[in-house]
């Protein structure tokens, strides 16, 4: 299932983690272990402002099923089931929140290798229906999503999309927000590891009749710790930096500056991620 152009959602995906991922503005602790069961349990807790939230989450594979269960301080629980080949090709899951029984989704994916397809069903009184679609091959994928209201009879969203790919680089634009929005974006890896990158993005709003540019790379100063940054046009900065302090346990710590407006205190976050 891996030979195909690879499922909506990852079109500019490469582009948008290196600019969005690990720049914290919160305190987050994690901490990750494995049972001889095979279990594998994550405790979290995470400091926003003035508001601590927490969760234990454990996931277990049992054949081809996966499940995710998370139990957070609000005495809320979180359930996933994956089931991967239940038939051939395919790809179900299902999730639900207790007792938020009105969150429960279906997600069914199916991939070959020209193309991708995928249905999301909301499990509520009013459902709604997102569908996507991808063809092509790894190196190049074409691909589409919208959402439907039956109730209504509307559409409630609909996206296209294009990207091209290497090894070393890939390029994607999205028409999104029903062709409000267009946003072009690219990435250049460095290095054979890939932790050396530079990656540009520009979000076009018709609405607003406004641009974004955004700049942003990583670099990796050696095999335990990686820099990045980024800076658009309206000013903000933002910078990372992570060191592996033992092997597969990192910790983070980022800030975020208006350069445009130096008055204003930057935001900072820290993040530790235990895994023994």
């Amino acid at each position: 299932m891996n030979t195909g152009p690879g499922l909506f959602s990852d079109v500019g995906k490469k582009a948008k983690d290196l600019l969005t991922r690990d720049y914290l503005t919160d305190h987050k602790f994690s901490l990750s272990t494995i049972s001889a069961t095979g279990v594998a349990l994550t405790s979290t807790a995470t400091k926003k402002g003035g508001l601590s939230t927490g969760d234990v989450g454990a996931v277990y594979k049992y054949n081809n099923i996966l499940f995710d269960v998370k139990v957070d301080t609000e005495s809320k629980i979180s359930t996933t089931l994956t089931f991967t080949e239940l038939v051939p090709s395919t790809k179900t899951i299902a999730s639900f929140k207790v007792p938020d029984f009105s969150s429960g989704k279906l997600d069914i994916q199916y991939f070959h290798s020209h193309a991708t397809l995928t249905s999301t069903v909301a499990l509520t009184k009013a459902p709604t229906v997102d569908f996507s679609a991808t063809v092509g091959t790894p190196t190049f994928v074409l691909g589409a999503e919208a959402g439907y209201e039956p109730s209504s009879g509307r559409l409630t969203k609909y996206t296209a999309g294009i990207s091209v790919n290497k090894p070393d680089s890939s390029a994607s634009i999205i028409l999104g927000d029903k062709g409000d929005t267009i946003k072009a974006s690219y990435i250049h890896h460095l290095d054979e590891s890939k932790k050396t990158a530079a990656v540009g993005e520009i979000t076009r709003r018709f609405s607003l009749n406004e641009n974004t540019f955004t700049v942003g790379g990583s670099y990796a100063v050696d095999k335990l710790t990686v820099v990045k940054a980024k800076l658009n046009n309206h000013g903000k900065l933002g910078a990372v930096l992570q060191h592996e302090i033992i092997p597969k346990s990192l910790v983070t710590l980022s800030s975020e500056l208006e350069t445009n407006a130096l008055d204003k205190t930057p935001k900072f976050g820290l993040a530790l991620a235990l895994k023994p």
